[in-house]
């Protein structure tokens, strides 16, 4: 009985890592039943109908009315379609052709197309199902109100992804994932380390500013992780087919970003973390299930309760993400991607600022 309370004074003692281990599975379960789901929700679209009829108006009512899609923009040309992808203002487009409703009236057919953003496959392939299941709905309703045989002809087509590669949705958020875990691991646990094994007393007596101390703590790892990225993106590349169809300096600049962020956040992390175990719980399972569900690696944001999609913001990896869909598989450029990198860019700052503010200039 005297070793099991000298064993439970031990580890109560350690406040940070008793809150880890009690509050990860209150907030993973919190996680996965919320974000964790297949289910199309919310998803935004846009809508081109030249003339405007009562027929086009229906079906997009009947859009809009459902739980799977909210109306969100009402366009005027072709045109506008690429632009309205690229600022992420819709996931779907759908096209009605000219006098739409007076050739289903007089010809007993019209055509509709539907637009979806392929970048991710499977949320494409399943609210252009549900859209056209939405259209089928209507084309039932007019032929028994009527009874003349009407057909309404849906033509889906996959935008930047034609061929439903997996590998362009997942490539991202894996390339996303592995930056932020390896980064905030290595750097948090490096620098614990010294701490319990009291080698940080030799830099804390040094005449050197808390900032130099700092940058030289992470240097060595921002250039391991440039290797790291570097890797991965040969990979991505040459054996799993995934093209760099934008601007390849783009997406190193911001690749450079988001690994400085992610170092930023481990280096934060080790000056709350006490121990290395409490280091590695923070850095590894702390991060990699919200990196998971939040980010958009898996799950689309919009899918979520607004309360997790509020939450997301605060993910480095949703933006890191986004950015490198816009580049890699859509194809757009700097300009592109600048709200990402403003946003990473203020994270960086905060984190560093925050890390410096709680680094200890001398050893409890």
């Amino acid at each position: 009985m005297s070793f099991i309370r000298k064993e439970f004074y031990h580890i109560l003692r350690d406040k940070t890592t008793m809150m880890i281990l009690l509050g990860i599975p209150i907030i993973q379960m919190i996680l996965f039943g919320f974000a964790l789901t297949t289910e199309v929700k919310n998803t935004q679209v846009a809508v081109l109908a030249p003339t405007n009829d009562e027929a086009a108006q229906r079906i997009i009512n009947k859009l809009n009315a459902s739980a799977y899609f909210d109306v969100t923009e009402q366009i005027h040309s072709t045109s506008e379609i690429q632009p309205i992808f690229r600022d992420a203002k819709a996931k779907l487009v759908v096209v009605f052709e000219d006098h739409f409703g007076d050739k289903l009236r007089h010809n007993g057919v019209a055509h509709v197309q539907l637009i979806a953003d392929a970048t991710d496959p499977n949320a494409a392939t399943s609210f252009s199902f549900y859209a056209t299941n939405i259209i089928a709905g209507y084309q039932q309703e007019l032929m028994g109100e009527a009874k003349n045989p009407y057909q309404i002809t849906p033509e889906v087509k996959m935008l930047y992804n034609p061929q439903m590669i997996g590998a362009f949705n997942f490539v991202p958020g894996v390339l996303g994932m592995i930056l932020i875990l390896i980064c905030a691991m290595m750097t948090s646990i490096a620098i614990v380390r010294e701490k319990e094994k009291g080698t940080m007393e030799i830099l804390l007596v040094s005449p050197m500013k808390p900032i130099y101390t700092i940058l030289s703590k992470i240097t060595p790892y921002f250039v391991l992780s440039c290797i790291n990225f570097a890797t991965i993106m040969l990979l991505s590349v040459f054996v799993l087919k995934v093209p760099i169809a934008g601007s390849f300096m783009s997406l190193i600049v911001v690749s450079l970003l988001y690994i400085f962020v992610s170092l930023a956040l481990g280096l934060l992390i080790s000056t709350i973390a006490t121990t290395q175990i409490a280091a590695m719980l923070m850095s590894g399972m702390g991060l990699m299930i919200p990196v998971m569900l939040l980010s958009g690696m898996i799950f689309p944001i919009e899918n979520m309760p607004v309360a997790l999609q509020v939450l997301s913001n605060v993910i480095p990896a949703r933006w890191y993400i986004a950015a490198v869909k816009a580049v890699m598989i859509q194809g757009l450029g700097f300009s592109a991607i600048l709200k990402e990198m403003g946003v990473l860019a203020l994270m960086a700052t905060v984190l560093i600022a925050i890390s410096l503010r709680k680094f200890k200039v001398r050893l409890e």
